[in-house]
């Protein structure tokens, strides 16, 4: 299942820095059971709780971080400042502010490492292109259907039979990460719909078992996924993104 460290932290460390929630209950639904640190945030020389991070963001005013999926090719929403862009790309994920950037990396199922990196003089990066969260439903919905009827005209349902089951449940209940209470119930069930979407991807881009798949069938596949890739990308931004009116 789709996990983003990067989101979590951006949603509810900006839910904390605007006042809409505890620092208690922002640290822990960032955290889970998981143990997070952090190296190299200012003014440290050693691994750091997670916890100090959000105080650092106090601290120097922020008051929004932004969940930021970068993928070779399109870097938006990350600054220009060395290193970030590496670290960034390699874990799929950054969460952004003016003044501090934080890329996670899992250390095993217990542990996660954040990288911390000063913007402190960088020049501001545009934020990633977010459309509202309907039309980004709606653009979710389209690609699926394209996806769909490449895939069936594929085989794949004979690869892998559970991928009209979690495509048919697509309108029924699905669950998201917990966010914020006063989180936009659209930009919840968004990200509900994104996390089995991407379940479908994973499973999809999976070459069958004994090389059932041609090379002609496997470039069909790919190309075929790509526009709900990026759909599914658009929407896990905006909905960890989605700032209450």
């Amino acid at each position: 299942m789709l996990d983003v460290p990067a989101g979590r932290f951006a949603v509810w460390s900006t839910a904390w820095l605007t006042g809409r929630t505890s620092y208690d209950d922002a640290l822990d639904a960032i955290t889970g059971d998981t143990a997070h640190r952090v190296v190299g945030l200012p003014g440290t020389e050693e691994a750091v709780p997670l916890g100090w991070a959000l105080s650092a963001l106090r601290g120097t005013g922020e008051r929004r971080v932004r969940l930021v999926l970068p993928v070779p090719g399109d870097v938006r929403g990350l600054p220009r400042v060395p290193g970030l862009a590496e670290l960034a790309l390699g874990a799929g994920q950054a969460a952004v502010g003016e003044r501090l950037a934080l890329v996670p990396e899992p250390l095993g199922p217990e542990v996660v490492q954040w990288a911390a990196v000063d913007l402190t003089g960088a020049a501001p990066a545009p934020p990633p292109v977010e459309g509202s969260l309907r039309a980004l439903a709606g653009s979710l919905d389209v690609a699926v259907g394209d996806a769909a009827r490449t895939l069936a005209g594929l085989d794949l349902a004979r690869w892998h039979p559970e991928v009209p089951a979690l495509l048919a449940g697509l309108g029924g209940t699905a669950q998201a990460p917990r966010l914020p209470p006063d989180t936009d119930p659209v930009a919840v069930a968004l990200l509900a719909r994104a996390r089995r979407l991407h379940r479908v991807l994973d499973l999809a881009l999976t070459d069958a078992p004994g090389g059932a798949v041609t090379h002609r069938q496997a470039a069909a596949r790919d190309e075929a996924l790509r526009p709900l890739a990026d759909a599914v990308r658009e929407a896990v931004t905006a909905a960890y993104n989605a700032v209450p009116r």
